[in-house]
């Protein structure tokens, strides 16, 4: 592989040292100057003689040169087009042209391809990202118009068209085609030459006018195409005459409550429909619960172990009634923000009740008719179940209902090895349940990098935890003592099948978009095959005044992406079509908040090695941080991914204590182009745990510092101690 690559980059130079030749050769010896206007006049006879005693060799010359001058992006072409119907005529000069600029213009975009894609690519991957999600979706009447239109110069389009994804084949027949009006128009002057004084008397008035109007065609074309497909699915909707909103919002989670928020602030009137609580999963039964949790089985497990800190024992009194209690205490604590009063004070109309979507535009909730110009579904997730067998003859928990328990659970069963099954299992084996956790993956956390993985698998097997990974459910059993889950172990090739005993089985496996049961699928609304909704980067749906955001069409299943997507939803459903934005997913950050945390953004070092992108990878461990050692937590790292010799920061993880606040610097330095030279250069207070963040940098400038000038400067101040 580095060998290829080296290559590789020896033939992009020796090409761009031959282009750069050829350009140079053509100012330098004349050759340019020939290809103006007055050249071709100065040597109109004296070259139709020689075409006529030798049109076949003259034909071919002639097109060999006008690749190059075309390949080359040579000025010169309009004129060698001028000169084609000069000396050919208007049929034999049209072929001539239409073939050899074609077949020019797409050397020039294999050159642009092979020498500057790459670089560039690995730069400015992820904002390539959505001009080439532009091109595959109209790259072709993009390029016609261009083709058509001459407002940019052909062989700047030659050449930025070669950086784009658009396919060699799509671009040389779109340009034959494209340059075929423009071609004729050149090639007819041509045969007036005499006429033409300047370029600019070929492109009257009226023949850029009737450039224009086919350029434009195409993508008016494309517009109207989708305006009868949108309307087409209208059809049979009466749309009101009237609205009662501006806004219906159906969900009141995360994602709802942004949306209804953002349209209450610019005074929008906006309906918010709830049928169960206020705050969804977040505050009920996802994010404020398990955190209440944690922390109380953090205190547990640092009172245990308070030998490390120098206190001989610390004596806990701990009633899991109680501690429920408090986590219930703290839903009520946070509820109000999330709460009718508030959002009613802002001007949102809550209304309590099950949605059902009658028309594009109308909602029922219990009976009451409602109608708004645009609609956000957000409708959230719930705890998948799987279809194992027997498992409706146990009474299981999901991360739904486990808030219900009042008695610790003695055996513990969590089958799923993601961020919840992680946080659930580490929170229930520190308040005392014997807890065993079955992850169907080779590893725990299998989104993450496999060494952050494999400090949270450690550490849960260090409390006690019996971790199961390669383990496929098979089924349920009822026992005497309680149930059991009987697997196979996926790298056992015999099949022997393996049993779990548990009293309280948990399930941890994701989340399944809630999709069903208020006339989605009836009012004809797409679907993904992951059953999310299917939404646009506008997030809307294939209706276009429907939009969705949040947990019910991904693609990532956190409260924090929810807000963020609300935002665009909202903003979108009430400006169109005058204004829309696309989501921006490009920086992404997440946690997960076990002992250790692990909390990551943009890519990560497996992902890297899996879709073979160069990166650098730069560690500090926090064994080596004072505030670290001090707190008695420097277990874990800080990891950061930039590109080969670029302080830009592609990706970061951080494993440890407060993983998640550390990662927010990584966050505003990606989101805004900054280095890890400038973190460097910025002051983290002593002693901190944020201070691993500049130490990282640090790491990477040492890997980085110029040795040749250090060997100059170790001269110089050798010289100067005499």
């Amino acid at each position: 592989m580095p060998g290829r690559k080296k290559n590789t980059t020896w033939w992009r130079w020796a090409l761009l040292l031959a282009f750069a030749a050829a350009v140079v050769w053509a100012l330098q010896s004349g050759a340019a100057e020939a290809l103006t206007l007055e050249g071709l006049k100065a040597r109109q006879a004296e070259l139709g003689g020689w075409v006529s005693a030798h049109p076949w060799r003259a034909a071919g010359g002639f097109f060999v040169l006008y690749v190059a001058v075309a390949a080359a992006s040579i000025p010169g072409a309009a004129v060698m087009t001028l000169a084609a119907g000069a000396l050919f005529g208007l049929l034999a000069g049209t072929l001539l042209v239409s073939f050899a600029s074609t077949i020019g213009a797409s050397l020039a975009f294999l050159v642009a391809r092979f020498v500057l894609r790459d670089t560039l690519r690995a730069r400015y991957g992820e904002r390539l990202k959505k001009i080439d999600a532009g091109i595959a979706r109209d790259g072709a009447f993009y390029l016609f118009t261009l083709r058509l239109v001459p407002v940019f110069p052909f062989f700047l389009v030659n050449l930025l068209a070669g950086l784009t994804s658009l396919r060699l084949r799509t671009f040389y027949w779109v340009s034959q085609l494209g340059m075929l009006a423009g071609t004729l128009a050149y090639v007819y002057a041509g045969t007036q030459l005499a006429q033409i004084e300047t370029l600019r008397d070929v492109l009257s008035p009226g023949l850029i006018g009737a450039l224009v109007l086919l350029g434009v065609l195409p993508l008016l074309a494309r517009w109207a195409t989708r305006w009868l497909a949108a309307r087409r699915i209208y059809r049979g909707y009466t749309r009101p005459a009237k609205f009662d909103y501006n806004l219906i919002v159906i969900g009141a989670g995360s994602a709802g409550l942004v949306s209804a928020y953002i349209g209450a602030t610019v005074k929008a009137r906006v309906a918010l429909i709830e049928k169960h609580q206020m705050g969804g999963d977040c505050l009920n039964t996802g994010c404020v619960p398990s955190k209440a949790l944690l922390r109380t089985a953090r205190l547990l497990a640092e009172a245990r172990d308070s030998r490390r800190f120098g206190i001989r024992a610390m004596h806990a009194e701990f009633d899991f009634g109680e501690a429920m209690q408090r986590v219930r205490d703290v839903i009520a604590k946070i509820a109000p923000h999330d709460s009718v009063e508030r959002y009613s004070g802002l001007g949102v109309e809550v209304l309590r009740g099950e949605a059902k979507l009658v028309s594009p535009w109308e909602v029922e909730v219990d009976g009451r008719r409602i109608s708004a110009r645009s609609l956000i579904l957000a409708t959230g997730a719930r705890p998948l179940v799987p279809p194992i067998a027997g498992l409706d003859t146990v009474d299981y928990l999901t991360s739904d209902t486990v808030w219900n328990l009042r008695t610790l659970p003695k055996r513990l069963l969590v089958l799923g090895g993601g961020p919840v099954g992680c946080e659930l299992t580490q929170a229930f084996a520190r308040l005392g349940s014997a807890v065993t956790q079955v992850e169907m993956a080779p590893r725990l956390l299998p989104h993450e990098d496999a060494d952050a993985a494999a400090l949270v698998a450690t550490r849960l097997r260090e409390e006690g935890v019996s971790v199961a990974t390669s383990h496929k459910a098979l089924r349920v059993e009822q026992t005497d003592a309680g149930a059991r889950l009987i697997c196979a172990r996926l790298d056992d090739r015999e099949g022997h099948e393996i049993t779990f005993e548990f009293d309280v089985l948990l399930l941890a496996l994701g989340r399944a978009a809630n999709v069903e049961g208020f006339g989605l699928q009836e009012l004809g609304v797409r679907l993904t095959d992951r059953k999310t909704v299917e939404a646009d980067a506008l997030l809307r749906t294939n209706f276009p005044n429907i939009h969705v955001c949040g947990d019910a069409t991904g693609p990532y299943q956190f409260t924090h992406v929810a807000a963020h997507q609300a935002w665009y939803a909202a903003v979108n459903a009430l400006l169109a079509p005058f204004w829309s934005f696309d989501v921006d997913y490009r920086v992404i950050p997440w946690a997960t908040f076990t002992e250790p945390e692990v909390a990551r953004v943009g890519l990560s070092e497996d992902e890297a090695k899996s879709q073979e992108v160069d990166v650098e990878v730069t560690r500090y461990e926090l064994d080596d941080l004072d505030r670290a050692i001090a707190d008695g937590a420097d277990r874990g790292f800080v990891k950061v991914l930039t590109a080969p010799g670029k302080d830009r920061i592609l990706g970061a993880t951080i494993v440890g204590v407060h993983a998640a606040e550390l990662l927010a610097e990584f966050v505003l330095a990606m989101k805004h182009g900054i280095g890890l030279n400038k973190l460097l250069g910025t002051i983290h207070i002593y002693p901190t745990m944020a201070e691993a963040n500049k130490y990282v940098a640090g790491n990477w400038k040492r890997a980085h510092a110029p040795q040749a000038a250090l060997r100059w400067a170790q001269r110089f101040f050798d010289w100067r101690r005499g």
